[in-house]
């Protein structure tokens, strides 16, 4: 197995990107590509002691978070990123990860690549934990304008992945709406809802409200990008916020010193669950490949976690799965 790595895409790069990478190869046995400036990563990386499986390919040029995806793939066709995704087009790695641009990332992705089969347009499905387990988020920002047919092909894909990936028995479907009620919504969400009762049937648990996400009602919850990445950006914004305001009232007074440090385990159990960084990263479904898209201010910690997901979607075959699995759906409705 063979993971490339954009090394130079997002807010830490390459630094936190490389030591990530690095830490992640001293862990595992599978071959890590590491894509970018030359000298800017050897300088990050050891003279001694470098793992075997840890090899750099030299990419001239960067896609920042500022620049207009189509444009910056034809004008930097020797884009670390660019560089990275034909590696994988041209058999050399079995998966890309990175934290850059996502726009640029999903186009790059689509043009090279190809998209599967049936699937109109890609879905970025992240994992977010709730009260009783995990739950499938797509689209969180690939696709910001979506038809009802659409969104089916996001829940069919999020159920495979939930299945295969995250080992969830016959995973639920929620689409996300402003209520529980079937004709709650705009004109999308309404049209959606008949569509995924009639497609899906047992499967599809109906309408969920943002307050009741978290309570685990669904495995996987489906929604247009624009939608989700808002609701995704939200929730990260309010975990953090209750970390601070709870460590900020818990340490306020002399007097609950003493107690927070019997409570430190507890605390810690608490801020991992809620920790965006302990998911590494979101698949991007459609897309003939392993994509793996990271939070733009991913970490080292982040990035080896990311790498973990990467590897975990090859070595369950999820494209090969993901491609069977239409196949069959879009023929078995044809029937």
């Amino acid at each position: 197995m063979r993971i490339a790595v954009d090394a130079m895409g997002g807010d830490h790069a390459p630094q936190e990107i490389v030591l990530g990478a690095l830490e992640s190869a001293r862990q595992v046995s599978f071959e890590i590509l590491l894509v970018g400036d030359t000298e800017q990563i050897e300088a990050l990386l050891p003279t001694r002691g470098r793992p075997a499986n840890l090899t750099v390919y030299h990419a001239s040029q960067v896609i920042t978070m500022d620049d207009a995806p189509v444009m910056a793939i034809r004008r930097k066709r020797d884009s670390s990123l660019v560089v990275a995704a034909k590696l994988v087009k041209e058999g050399k790695a079995d998966a890309l990860v990175s934290m850059g641009n996502t726009g640029a990332v999903g186009v790059v992705a689509k043009l090279l690549w190809g998209g599967l089969p049936y699937v109109d347009r890609p879905a970025i499905a992240t994992v977010l934990p709730t009260y009783t387990g995990r739950c499938v988020l797509l689209d969180s920002g690939a696709t910001v304008d979506c038809s009802p047919r659409q969104l089916l092909d996001f829940a069919l894909m999020g159920q495979i992945y939930a299945a295969q990936v995250l080992e969830i028995p016959n995973p639920r479907v929620g689409l996300l709406n402003i209520g529980e009620e079937a004709t709650k919504g705009n004109s999308l969400t309404k049209e959606a809802y008949q569509l995924l009762q009639s497609q899906l049937r047992d499967e599809f648990v109906g309408n969920v409200e943002g307050k009741t996400f978290y309570e685990g009602v669904a495995d996987v919850v489906v929604c247009d990008g624009f939608v989700g990445n808002i609701f995704l950006k939200t929730s990260e914004g309010v975990a953090e916020m209750v970390m601070r305001v709870v460590k900020e009232e818990l340490t306020r007074n002399a007097l609950n010193r003493l107690p927070l440090a019997l409570l430190k385990p507890a605390f810690g159990r608490l801020k991992r669950r809620l920790d965006y960084r302990e998911w590494g990263g979101a698949p991007l479904l459609g897309v003939d490949g392993v994509c793996i898209i990271g939070h733009g201010r991913s970490d080292r910690y982040a990035v080896r976690q990311a790498i973990a997901v990467a590897a975990q979607a090859v070595a369950n075959r999820l494209i090969p799965t993901l491609r069977h699995a239409l196949h069959l759906l879009h023929h078995e409705k044809e029937g």
